[in-house]
C-alpha cells in the first residue's frame, strides 16, 4: 500500500475545496494547511490536517461531514467572504476588467426560505434530506443551521409522503417554499397522482399552504404568496425565487442604486416580478420573461397592487429571440438578471442600444464577468459589484453589478424610495 502524500494548499476551487499544485483537491482544507491522506487521482482522500489554519474553525452542524449540503463550514466568515469577494475579482480580471467592490452582504443562519430536498423509501420506512457530497446517497437531517425552521417543522411529513408516494427505485424531489401562509410543497419523481394518492395526501392539509404533485396542484388552503414591493404574487409551484428575504432585499437595494433616477426600466428575466413591482414605486417597468406562468403570476399581483407606476409585461424566450435595439431604445435603464449561462446574446443587443444605465444580477461570477466586458468594450464602465452571499456555507457566489456610459455620472449612494 502507498504510504501518505503529504501537500500545501495554495488556495480553495471554485467548488470549496483546498487546491494544491498539481492541481490536487482536497475537500474541507484550507490555504496554508499541511495535509496528508491518499492520493486517488487529482483527489486526496482520508484526509488529515497535519499543520491547520487560523482561520479554521469547528464546523456548528452535527450533519456537515455527511451532509453535501454545506461545504465551507469549516472556514472562519471573514475567510469565507474575502474568497467570495476574490472569486468575483478574479472572474473580472481574467477578462482585463476590475471594479469596486462593495462590502459583502451575507444572509444570517436560519434565514433560507426555499430548499429542495430528495427523499427515498426504505425497507424500514423513508428517508428525507440533502445528497452526501459526491454521491447520491441522502443524509437525513433533523436540525439544519442554513433553512427557516419552518422548513425542518415539515421533515417528518415529507417522511410520511415518500412512504406513500414513493418507490424504492425512485428518488422523490420536494421543493420547500415558506410563505406568509405557510409552506408551500412541489412534489416530483413520485408515483403517478392517483386515485389512492388523491385521497391520501390532502390529510397533509394542516402542514401545508399549497401542495402540488408533479404539474398538478392537490390542494391549496392558504395562498402562498410572496411580497414584492406593493405587490402579493402568488408563484407557481417549484418556481424560482431568491432565497433568502434578506438577500432579496440586499439585491433589491442594489439594483435601485445601479438604475438611480432612471424613469422608464426594462427588466430582462423578470421572474414573477422580484424586482420589478419594487421599482415600479418610482419607474415605469416592462418586465420580460420566458416562462407564461411566471408573468401570469406578476400580472395577478399587479392588477391587485396600488400606487405602482405603469407595468408591462412579455413572454419572451431572451435566449431564442433577444431584445433588439430598437426595442430597447425607449429605456433609460435595464436590469437583467440572468440564469447561469448569461445572457450573452442578449447583453451584444444591449450594448448596441447604448441604454444609459445597466443593473446586473449573476449568479455566475464567470459568465457576469464575460457579460461585463461586452459593455465595457463599447464604452460603457463598471462602476461597483455587490456581492450578496444568500447560500451560506457554500461556495455559491451571487451578485449584483452597476454599469454606465461615461456621459452619465453614478449615483452610487442615491436610493429610491
Amino acid at each position: 500500500m502507498i504510504g501518505p502524500f503529504e501537500t500545501t494548499i495554495d488556495r480553495l476551487g471554485h467548488k470549496g475545496d483546498g487546491v494544491a499544485a498539481g492541481p490536487i483537491f482536497v475537500p474541507m482544507a484550507l490555504p496554508g494547511e499541511t495535509v496528508s491522506g491518499q492520493l486517488q487521482g487529482d483527489r486526496l482522500d482520508d484526509v488529515r490536517i497535519v499543520t491547520p489554519s487560523s482561520d479554521r474553525v469547528s464546523a456548528p452542524c452535527p450533519h456537515y461531514r455527511s451532509c453535501g449540503g454545506c461545504s465551507l463550514q469549516h472556514a472562519s466568515d471573514g475567510l469565507v467572504a474575502d474568497w467570495k469577494q476574490e472569486v468575483v475579482t478574479s472572474a473580472l480580471a481574467a477578462h482585463g476588467l476590475t471594479a469596486e467592490m462593495r462590502p459583502i452582504h451575507t444572509s444570517p443562519p436560519r434565514t433560507r426560505r426555499r430548499a429542495t430536498l430528495a427523499g427515498t423509501r426504505t425497507k424500514k420506512g423513508a428517508l428525507v434530506g440533502f445528497y452526501a457530497r459526491r454521491s447520491d446517497t441522502i443524509v437525513p437531517i433533523r436540525d439544519c443551521l442554513v433553512l427557516h425552521p419552518d422548513l425542518m417543522q415539515v421533515l417528518s411529513t415529507l417522511e410520511e409522503i415518500t412512504r406513500l408516494g414513493g418507490s424504492r427505485s425512485a428518488i422523490l424531489s420536494f421543493t420547500l417554499t415558506r410563505s406568509d401562509a405557510g409552506i408551500d410543497c412541489a412534489v416530483t419523481g413520485g408515483k403517478p397522482l392517483d386515485e389512492a394518492l388523491r385521497m391520501g395526501l390532502p390529510k397533509y392539509t394542516d402542514r401545508f399552504a399549497r401542495l402540488s404533485w408533479d404539474d398538478e396542484t392537490v390542494f391549496t388552503v392558504a395562498t402562498p404568496r410572496q411580497r414584492f414591493g406593493a405587490a402579493h404574487v402568488t408563484p407557481p409551484p417549484g418556481a424560482f425565487l431568491q432565497a433568502t428575504e434578506d438577500g432579496e432585499a440586499a439585491l433589491c437595494a442594489a439594483i435601485k442604486d445601479a438604475v438611480g433616477p432612471a424613469n422608464n426600466i426594462a427588466d430582462l428575466f423578470a421572474g414573477c416580478g422580484t424586482f420589478s413591482l419594487p421599482l415600479a414605486a418610482g419607474a415605469a417597468i416592462h418586465a420580460v420573461e420566458g416562462e407564461a406562468d411566471m408573468i401570469a403570476a406578476l400580472d395577478h399581483g399587479l392588477r391587485h397592487a396600488t400606487g405602482l407606476k405603469q407595468v408591462t409585461t412579455e413572454i419572451r424566450d431572451l435566449f431564442r429571440r433577444a431584445l433588439l435595439p430598437d426595442e430597447l431604445a425607449r429605456f433609460d435603464a435595464v436590469v437583467i438578471d440572468p440564469p447561469r449561462a448569461g445572457a450573452e446574446a442578449q447583453v451584444a443587443e444591449i450594448a448596441k442600444a447604448e441604454v444609459p444605465r445597466i443593473a446586473m444580477v449573476s449568479c455566475n461570477p464567470a459568465t457576469f464577468a464575460r457579460d461585463a466586458k461586452i459593455l465595457t468594450d463599447v464604452g460603457y464602465r463598471l462602476n461597483w459589484v455587490q456581492v450578496v452571499d444568500q447560500f451560506r456555507w457554500s461556495p455559491h457566489v451571487e451578485l449584483a453589478a452597476s454599469l454606465t456610459l461615461p456621459h452619465i455620472e453614478p449615483e452610487p449612494t442615491k436610493r429610491r424610495a
